[in-house]
């Protein structure tokens, strides 16, 4: 039943964005009644925090598949084949994707997007670390993580919300390259101690 009532929050959310969303919606789309609903959540906000969990949950799942067993691969490749994964996931319904931005650090103090940006945190940091020889060395892993990670979430959801007028592959060409420049070893910074 949770299930199902997450299938159809989630249904909801996707087509009428937070706002426009009810329990009595959801527990309509759910086809239960909205009593029913109650018995295994209070009210909207839990069932949009378990939908935008669910979601994130999904996401992080479909990122790590991509780049499981894939640290071998040339840095141009998986890094794009990552952000593609990454962009391919992000590409929902926009009212979906825009509830999961506005509304979800609101719902649970930002509790599920830190988790997010912690577990592809993780990732990433495994990755850099089995690439230590090959990429650049100044900049603190837990430094060049945190940006990684930061700049490349929010370049992909404000790409999908704000849908410019930028073919996507070019997108993901153009973020691959900033990601790439980042981790090459450049020459020695003059300024830099």
């Amino acid at each position: 039943m949770v299930r199902r009532i997450l299938d159809a929050g989630q249904e909801v959310l996707a087509e009428a964005g937070y706002e426009g969303a009810s329990t009595s919606r959801i527990a309509a789309a759910a086809g239960i009644s909205p009593g029913s609903l109650y018995r295994y959540f209070p009210h909207k906000d839990a069932i949009v925090s378990a939908v935008l969990t669910r979601f994130s949950d999904r996401l992080v799942s479909r990122v790590t598949a991509r780049m499981t067993g894939q640290f071998e691969q040339p840095a141009p490749v998986l890094v794009r084949a990552t952000l593609t994964a990454l962009l391919d996931g992000l590409d929902v319904e926009p009212p979906l994707l825009r509830t999961a931005v506005e509304q979800g650090p609101a719902l649970d103090g930002g509790r599920t997007l830190l988790a997010f940006e912690e577990r592809v945190g993780d990732l990433v940091r495994a990755y850099l670390t089995t690439q230590r020889g090959r990429l650049r060395a100044d900049a603190p892993l837990d430094t060049a993580v945190w940006l990684l990670v930061r700049t490349v979430e929010h370049m992909t959801v404000r790409y999908l919300l704000d849908r410019p007028p930028l073919d996507r592959d070019e997108f993901i060409d153009e973020l691959t390259h900033l990601v790439l420049s980042h981790l090459r070893p450049g020459p020695a910074d003059p300024g830099r101690p």
